[in-house]
C-alpha cells in the first residue's frame, strides 16, 4: 500500500476506535488530518470568535503544522492513530 491509501485506512480507522481519544489528542488528529489534505491554512482565513474555544483551538493547532508536507503530516496521522489502537 502507498502512503495515501495508509493514510485513508487510518482515517477510517480513526473513526472505528473503541475508545474516545482525549481532547488534546483529537486535536492532534484534526490538525494533521487537515495539514495532510488541504496543506497550509490560508493566512487570510479570519479568526474564530474569541468565546468559540473549539474552534479557536482547531484553527490554532493546524497554524502550528504550517510548512509541514503532506506526506509528514499523513505520516504522523499514521502513527498517531496506530498508537491509539495499541492504547
Amino acid at each position: 500500500m502507498n502512503l495515501k491509501e495508509n493514510f485513508e485506512n487510518a482515517v477510517v480507522e480513526s473513526k472505528a476506535l473503541t475508545k474516545r481519544p482525549d481532547n488534546e489528542t483529537l486535536l492532534k488528529l484534526y490538525s494533521l488530518y487537515k495539514q495532510a489534505t488541504e496543506g497550509d491554512i490560508d493566512p487570510d482565513t479570519p479568526a474564530p470568535n474569541m468565546f468559540d474555544f473549539v474552534n479557536l483551538a482547531k484553527q490554532n493547532a493546524w497554524k502550528k503544522l504550517s510548512g509541514t508536507t503532506t506526506d509528514d503530516a499523513m505520516g504522523a496521522y499514521i502513527r498517531a492513530v496506530e498508537q491509539l489502537k495499541g492504547a
